[in-house]
């Protein structure tokens, strides 16, 4: 296996997802052949078309990721691929929002940051001081 043929199979996954995660890049250049397996995976239940589309993996995926609190830049990675594909910034909120009755306020709260840095959400100011 040559160093090149992993980067042009990093490459190809930064095309097909719209983003890598670090541990990806990692395993390319250590463990080729794991990424590869980990990755046909991923491309049978997320990236291949079916009957959901890829808006709505996204939504899934960022639900997910928030009940597990995820590591905050793989939130946002698929926050920003949600948001490229004209997925909504509310819609992206309601999802995550999801999240409250089954996985708790700590869950919820880890996902909405990652959202509220992603999108840049304004917030109001207390006009009396606490």
């Amino acid at each position: 296996m040559t160093s090149s043929r992993a980067q042009r199979y990093l490459d190809d996954m930064v095309a097909k997802r719209g983003y890598v995660l670090d541990y990806h890049k990692v395993m390319a250049a250590n463990d080729f052949p794991v990424l590869q397996a980990a990755d046909n995976l991923v491309e049978a239940a997320y990236l291949s078309q079916r009957l959901l589309d890829r808006r709505t993996k996204e939504l899934l995926f960022v639900l997910s990721l928030t009940v597990l609190r995820a590591d905050k830049a793989h939130i946002q990675s698929h926050i920003r691929v949600a948001l490229g594909l004209g997925v909504e910034p509310q819609e992206i909120l309601e999802a995550i929002e999801i999240a409250l009755p089954e996985a708790g306020v700590v869950a919820f709260q880890h996902g909405f940051d990652a959202w509220r840095e992603v999108v840049g959400a304004e917030a109001l100011e207390p006009s009396r001081p606490a």
